[in-house]
């Protein structure tokens, strides 16, 4: 059965124990996803309390950090989502984002608008991928793909 959160803090605690666990162990991110055999950006996501794990998933990352029974069973909760609490982000990457859609939200959204119409690009429906390559001009540049699936608006 599927079961679903409506306090944040239990996940907020687990994930402290399972980052606690993933740097004791030395572990990556794409070790535990591996060991999950899902996306590394969904499995970061779902450890930090932000998605689901399916029950194999879950289990597969509580043996790996060796976290218990109980922890097995939050994994596969739907959690209540959201990991920026109000206000302006405080830690420079998340700020960079913030800082990001400031500059490039509306043109993000002129662009969509115009290429798609009137809807949403999906956070559920979603694919997120990071990757690091060489600056042409010295140094290394961040490749960072969203991936969701437009979804238009529908008058009723």
């Amino acid at each position: 059965m599927t079961h679903a959160q409506f306090d944040p803090t239990a996940r907020q605690v687990l994930a402290a124990t399972a980052v606690e666990a993933k740097t004791r162990k030395d572990l990556t991110w794409q070790q535990i996803a591996d060991a999950a055999g899902l996306s590394v950006a969904f499995v970061t996501a779902a450890v930090l309390g932000q998605h689901a794990l399916p029950e194999q998933a879950a289990n597969a990352v509580a043996e790996l950090l060796g976290l218990d029974a109980d922890a097995v069973l939050l994994l596969q909760t739907i959690p209540t989502r959201g990991s920026i609490p109000g206000g302006v982000p405080t830690d420079p990457t998340i700020y960079r984002f913030y800082e990001m859609l400031q500059v490039y939200g509306t043109t993000l959204k002129a662009l969509v608008h115009e290429q798609f119409g009137d809807g949403i690009i999906s956070a559920i429906n979603f694919k997120l991928d990071v990757k690091k390559v060489a600056d042409p001009e010295g140094g290394e540049r961040a490749v960072i793909t969203l991936d969701g699936k437009y979804l238009s608006t529908k008058p009723f």
